[in-house]
């Protein structure tokens, strides 16, 4: 049997590789046995680098980015849905009746139910610039309400979830950036505990503790899409949790890894040829990656998860870090 201590190591081969080579400054890889329990950490490098330099620790707190959406945003609606407070069949419109609310009668948003939103089966945009039009968190989330969005394919879309992070919301009473997200995760790290991410030009300042995400920073620092923060160990928390029946029931867990179309299920993306995960995983394995550098992967039927959380953006997006392929070279490298 191979251990998770023997996976990490064996992962983190190529992480080292990439760090010596300047193309990430560190990395933190976590490995967990679904079956025992049992689970590895490797860490290495900088947790930053500009202006000043600090080691990389286990215990180092990353930028999340979009698995804030299948981690807390998607986990947390299907939670809702357990609990009878919205169906995935459901219009968003059942929960935000504002929704297009001066075209009541033909806005297509107004029609896009949950499930859609989940597995990004809409016709609204990848993404787009909300952070120039204000930097009212409420102004800017009346915008997102009333736009009448393009219609396109279906495409991945941060607006999908912007949605359904309102929905969130109106759900809880309360804004994103005060709920619990659980698991020793959280909206509002200690930036003396985080590795950095950009130096923003719209902000003028090197991100860190404050997320990289300018929509979500403009929405008032969390929302449906990014903004979560969270260690290796906590991601592998929530993936025991998960599986273990704690999260989710058995029914809504096994939606969760249902495809809808060839390549997502409610909140993940699936295994396909070029996944980001490797080609060497089970085709009922799913995951999902962030912009920062971030990923977080599950083998149902291997029993095995692993996390691989960069700073890739530090302290630019605009350079070539290799994210990609590493991914891909790291899950086919812990099999």
């Amino acid at each position: 049997m191979t251990t998770p201590s023997r996976r990490a190591a064996r992962g983190f081969a190529p992480i080292e590789h990439a760090i010596a080579e300047g193309r990430i400054p560190g990395a933190v890889l976590g490995v967990l046995d679904l079956d025992s329990g049992a689970r590895a950490l490797r860490c290495g490098g900088s947790a930053q680098i500009v202006p000043g330099r600090r080691a990389m620790r286990a215990e180092t707190m990353f930028d999340l980015a979009s698995l804030t959406k299948p981690v807390f945003t998607a986990t947390r609606i299907l939670q809702a849905v357990e609990q009878g407070r919205i169906g995935l069949d459901d219009g968003l419109a059942s929960v935000i009746p504002d929704l297009r609310q001066y075209d009541v009668a033909a806005a297509p948003e107004r029609r896009l139910t949950v499930r859609q939103c989940l597995a990004h089966q809409t016709h609204l945009p990848a993404v787009w610039p909300i952070y120039t039009y204000g930097d009212d968190p409420a102004r800017l989330r009346a915008f997102v309400l009333q736009r009448a969005w393009q219609a396109g394919e279906n495409v991945y879309s941060d607006i999908n979830y912007i949605l359904l992070g309102i929905a969130l919301e109106r759900l809880h009473g309360a804004p994103l950036g005060n709920l619990d997200p659980g698991f020793g995760l959280s909206f509002h790290p200690n930036p003396v505990d985080c590795a950095a991410t950009e130096l923003c030009q719209w902000r003028g300042r090197v991100m860190c503790g404050e997320v990289h995400d300018e929509n979500a920073h403009a929405l008032g620092g969390a929302a449906g899409h990014a903004g979560l923060f969270g260690t290796a160990d906590a991601l592998l928390d929530f993936v025991a949790g998960l599986m273990s029946g704690q999260v989710l029931g058995e029914r809504l867990r096994m939606e969760m890894f249902c495809r809808h179309g060839a390549a997502r299920t409610l909140g993940w993306e699936a295994m396909t040829p070029r996944w980001s995960g490797g080609s060497t995983c089970s085709p009922a394995s799913i995951g999902h990656t962030g912009f920062t550098g971030t990923g977080l992967w599950i083998d149902p039927q291997a029993r095995l998860a692993w996390t691989l959380l960069t700073n890739r953006v530090h302290p630019t997006r605009h350079r070539e870090s290799g994210i990609i392929a590493l991914r891909r070279i790291v899950g086919e490298a812990i099999r």
